[in-house]
């Protein structure tokens, strides 16, 4: 307890004037508990102010058209959870983007040599600085890109 609130406590114990100590009993008796769980609640509520703050927005696949740099997941992914809650399938063609809604079908052209593919998004990613989607393998292999590991690509949204 703080000098302060010890002499508050002291100032009101001798004039037996007990309501100031009913109405703060964490200052007063030191009991920490409801201070602690007013922290913590805020603390949980800042926490979730700043998540939502950056959470990502789902944004509309039609017109969607960027360019950048594909990378694609190998076969220590295969079976685990998507972000979508599916398990990834490295024989599939899906693939990982951090904002279009899961579900979306895109059109992914490697730009060095013109193939493309399209695949559906059903994961959050990449997770990887600089980089714009992760694909299956498979899509990786559609588009000739498993040698090098990442390749140059557009990515254009479809209608469904």
């Amino acid at each position: 307890m703080t000098p302060i609130a010890v002499q508050v406590a002291s100032a009101h114990r001798r004039s037996h004037d007990l309501s100031w100590e009913r109405a703060c009993p964490a200052i007063v008796c030191g009991n920490t508990g409801v201070s602690d769980l007013l922290k913590r609640s805020l603390t949980t509520l800042t926490l979730f102010s700043v998540l939502a703050g950056c959470a990502s927005h789902d944004i509309d696949p039609r017109g969607y058209n960027e360019t950048g740099t594909a990378s694609y997941y190998g076969s220590r992914h295969h079976g685990k959870r998507t972000a979508s809650g599916e398990p990834f399938n490295q024989h599939g063609l899906t693939a990982a983007h951090r904002s279009l809604p899961f579900g979306s079908r895109v059109l992914v052209t490697n730009l060095a040599n013109q193939r493309s593919v399209v695949v559906r998004i059903n994961d959050r990613g990449p997770h990887t600085r600089g980089r714009l989607i992760d694909l299956s393998r498979a899509a990786a292999e559609k588009i000739d890109m498993l040698r090098s590991g990442t390749a140059r690509v557009r990515v254009q949204g479809l209608s469904d």
